[in-house]
């Protein structure tokens, strides 16, 4: 990845009925990631971490974020399928 670009992951949390059906931006410190593969992230308000599964990546600069930077949340960690 190049220095100046961040790693975007879109995330369904297909566990949590509460939110099974949104769809959430976060970034993704970890190398390699792709749709399909499971993460543990924190959601909501409190930061609880759970687990969901990446719907979509997408590779840009910090300008071209899909969601206002400020409040994307990183995810923690990421495994593969």
């Amino acid at each position: 990845m190049y220095d100046d670009m961040l790693c975007f992951v879109r995330v369904n949390f297909p566990d949590d009925p509460n939110v099974c059906d949104m769809l959430y931006w976060y970034i993704c410190p970890f190398e390699g990631a792709g749709a399909g593969d499971r993460v543990i992230a924190p959601l909501g308000r409190h930061n609880r971490t759970q687990e969901g599964v990446i719907c979509e990546v997408r590779i840009t600069e910090e300008y071209n974020a899909p969601f206002p930077i400020y409040l994307i949340k990183n995810i923690v960690k990421l495994i593969k399928s």
